[in-house]
């Protein structure tokens, strides 16, 4: 595989990595960043009701979160490619301008094949997190690029935290129906807002240059491989904590649910720190430095944790204390992998975005699927620091190649 890549696509200061746009303004990016996440689990205390409504199976219904993320992965493609093409301000209002329309599909859907129909086309909003990202990295550069994407994944992290209590209080209130409505106006509160704020970022010259050769440009990067891989993995190992740690715990938290959801909301929190350090000190090392950094970070806290774990420790602080190191290590990582994904090609930028997306949340998938295949029933807690370790180390791996890469 050839690297076709800038060997200082990973230092501050590549070139590229600015463009003579004015800066969009920061608080409609990380509004639309935020937006595109709250849907995927907003929905998640109300799916037995939308089931029972429409008289249709828990699977069949568990489709609207399953499905969802299938959709996020592809629509993430597509639309980097179109904003590469057709410039990244039409596409990002056409994708809020879809979502609007979706969520009132949804909202009045009379049976569970169009419910589904439009909640795939709610996955649109997704595109707007890529497309936030490529602006940000046309109109800023080096270290202040990490920084504003640190702010982002700050909004990224926190509107999924708080999704489940704001639809569970709409449903409780007005029905599930009611949730679907709120996003479709928080869409149209957001597409004014765009329209309004949000200029064209990419020049003439970026679309034209966007038309060709973008995939096999970015599939022969060494650097884009790592830094798509390490999200990847990082995502992967994030994962493997949500699905096998409440089942892990067992009976430690006495059937809490109370406690459980307080305990897993250590990590996001972790995530939130992780990311504001980001925006805070990005100046301060290089990005392969940073991503090295985060990496082992979550690595040392996963070996504490398994360590802890084989000595027979099992207080609920013995997992869940070391796991903070993995939102930590994902804060840290999220604005300096995309930071040198971007940094392969920018005349790509919209393509490497929705494609480093797609790579993270497609392998995030896999590794959840390969990691409760080897963890099996068990799902110890030995077991399951194992088994991320395993992923932690290879996200390691993915960023200590990205930053030989960037050199």
């Amino acid at each position: 595989m050839t690297d076709h890549s800038p060997k200082d696509g990973l230092r501050e200061g590549a070139p590229g990595d600015h463009s003579h746009a004015p800066a969009p303004p920061l608080l409609p990016l990380i509004l639309l960043t935020a937006l595109s996440v709250v849907p995927v689990n907003i929905i998640l205390p109300s799916l037995p009701k939308i089931a029972a409504e429409f008289r249709a199976d828990v699977s069949l219904v568990s489709l609207a979160v399953a499905g969802y993320a299938l959709a996020t992965a592809l629509i993430e493609i597509i639309a980097g490619r179109l904003a590469d093409r057709y410039g990244r301000r039409p596409v990002a209002l056409t994708a809020i301008a879809m979502f609007i329309l979706a969520s009132i599909g949804c909202a009045l859907a009379g049976n569970i094949i169009l419910f589904l129909i439009f909640r795939a086309l709610q996955a649109s909003i997704a595109a707007c997190f890529s497309i936030a990202l490529v602006m940000i990295k046309e109109t800023s550069r080096g270290a202040a690029t990490v920084s504003r994407f640190g702010y982002l994944a700050m909004g990224w992290a926190l509107a999924p935290m708080l999704a489940p209590l704001v639809g569970g209080l709409l449903d409780w209130a007005w029905g599930w129906r009611a949730i679907f409505l709120a996003l479709a106006t928080a869409g149209a509160i957001l597409l004014v807002l765009s329209w309004m704020t949000l200029r064209e970022t990419a020049t003439a010259g970026a679309k034209a240059d966007g038309r060709r050769g973008s995939y096999s440009q970015l599939l022969g990067s060494r650097q884009f491989w790592c830094c798509a891989l390490c999200m990847a993995f990082a995502m992967g190992t994030l994962y493997l904590f949500l699905s096998g740690a409440p089942i892990a715990v067992g009976s430690m938290l006495g059937g809490s649910t109370a406690k459980l959801g307080l305990c897993m909301g250590l990590v996001p929190a972790g995530f939130m720190l992780g990311s504001f350090l980001a925006g805070r000190f990005a100046a301060l090392a290089s990005l392969g430095t940073i991503l090295v950094i985060a990496r082992s970070l979550t690595c040392a806290g996963l070996l504490i944790g398994l360590g802890l774990s084989v000595m027979g420790v099992t207080h609920v602080a013995a997992l869940f204390g070391p796991c903070i190191f993995i939102g930590v290590g994902n804060g840290l990582t999220m604005p300096a992998a995309n930071a040198g994904v971007l940094s392969v090609h920018p005349e790509h930028a919209g393509t490497a975005a929705g494609l480093a997306a797609a790579i993270s949340i497609g392998g995030g998938a896999l590794i959840v699927a390969l990691g409760g295949w080897f963890i099996g029933g068990r799902v110890s807690v030995a077991a399951l620091f194992a088994t991320m370790l395993c992923t932690a180390t290879l996200a390691l791996i993915a960023a200590i190649g990205a930053n030989s890469a960037g050199k």
